[in-house]
């Protein structure tokens, strides 16, 4: 538990410093950003981050790790398309038109916004059930995910420290789950 969780923190505070942040307003900017290696291994941080959180959870509490899987499960094609899609289509001349169809699909943005809610909602089973300082910071920031999305690139930094510091700090504080002993 100790090692996926604290992966996944590092991994969250890697995503955005390792994003490119050009002005993907324009077509040069948006082609510069989703065109670059970075674009891919900063999504696919996140990504990973999000299944290791997951796995991790297995171990703190499984009402959690339930609920946290079926969010990331809706939340990672949304992230595959704006990866692996966006990357594809960099450098279209239509890029803006098309990134527009990628980003805001009505079936893909609700999936995309429930997995979020969802992960969140683990995150929150987690501080319930833990009450402890590192438990209630993973939560915001799971609670904070979404939102983060509009902010600048320095806020969504931030919330990437964040995210680092309370995955690694509940995975370094927080006890394995009891086993129930099996009747023989």
């Amino acid at each position: 538990m100790r090692i996926p969780l604290s992966v996944a923190g590092v991994l969250f505070l890697l995503y955005p410093a390792l994003r490119p942040w050009e002005d993907e307003s324009t077509t040069s900017g948006a082609a510069a950003a989703m065109g670059a290696t970075a674009w891919v291994i900063a999504h696919l941080c996140a990504m990973i981050g999000f299944i290791l959180v997951a796995v991790a959870l297995l171990n703190v509490n499984r009402t959690a790790a339930i609920v946290f899987w079926i969010g990331a499960g809706l939340t990672l094609p949304y992230y595959g398309a704006e990866d692996f899609g966006l990357h594809a289509i960099a450098h279209q001349p239509n890029l803006l038109d098309l990134a527009e169809d990628v980003r805001y699909n009505p079936v893909a943005m609700t999936m995309f916004g429930v997995g979020l809610l969802t992960m969140a909602a683990g995150a929150i089973i987690v501080a319930i059930r833990r009450r402890t300082v590192p438990a209630i910071l993973f939560a915001v920031g799971f609670g904070l995910f979404l939102p983060q999305f509009f902010g600048p690139p320095a806020l969504r930094i931030g919330h990437g420290v964040l995210l680092a510091a309370a995955c690694v700090w509940l995975a370094w504080s927080a006890k394995r789950v009891e086993k129930v002993p099996v009747p023989a």
